[in-house]
């Protein structure tokens, strides 16, 4: 895998410092990372709902950790060690703790989680702030723009002006 220099990227944007660093931080995530599996799913009925399922198998409620911080969801997986008391034949499945972070775009809040037949189920919503929703404008009859004469409001053609 090559490497970036994306120091003047940063040097040139205003504003976009975000942006950049968020680019520099996939640039260097080791790609070959892929325990424990999962899948990002779009809701059928709402395109402002997502879900993150991770496969977790062996994991109890009390072994994961949630957090969201600075836009980033973080998922932390850790045993207590109670498999010291066991002796495998064979070791299929890994039960090894576990990092896995999901950066959030802007407005996307976790709304749930639930641990269900070794899927953690995490539920994703994204709440625009009412000034970012897109909204209709009616068009209406344009009138004649208003001249101020002596105090007084009169309204004629501005072709008469």
């Amino acid at each position: 895998m090559s490497t970036f220099d994306f120091s003047p990227l940063y040097r040139t944007v205003v504003g976009f410092d975000r942006l950049a660093s968020m680019i520099d931080t996939a640039a260097r995530l080791d790609g070959a990372q892929g325990y424990p599996p999962y899948n990002i799913e779009q809701s059928i009925e709402d395109e402002n709902a997502y879900s993150i399922e991770l496969a977790v198998a062996g994991f109890a409620e009390g072994d994961l950790d949630l957090e969201v911080k600075e836009g980033q969801l973080i998922v932390l997986g850790k045993k207590d060690g109670a498999e010291a008391n066991r002796k495998f034949l064979h070791r299929g499945i890994a039960e090894r703790g576990f990092i896995r972070r999901f950066q959030l775009a802007d407005h996307v809040v976790v709304s749930g989680a639930a641990l269900k037949n070794g899927l953690l189920r995490i539920e994703l919503k994204r709440e625009l702030p009412e000034a970012k929703k897109p909204r209709k404008i009616a068009i209406g009859d344009a009138t004649s723009p208003q001249v101020i004469e002596g105090g007084a409001t009169k309204i004629r053609p501005a072709s008469a002006a």
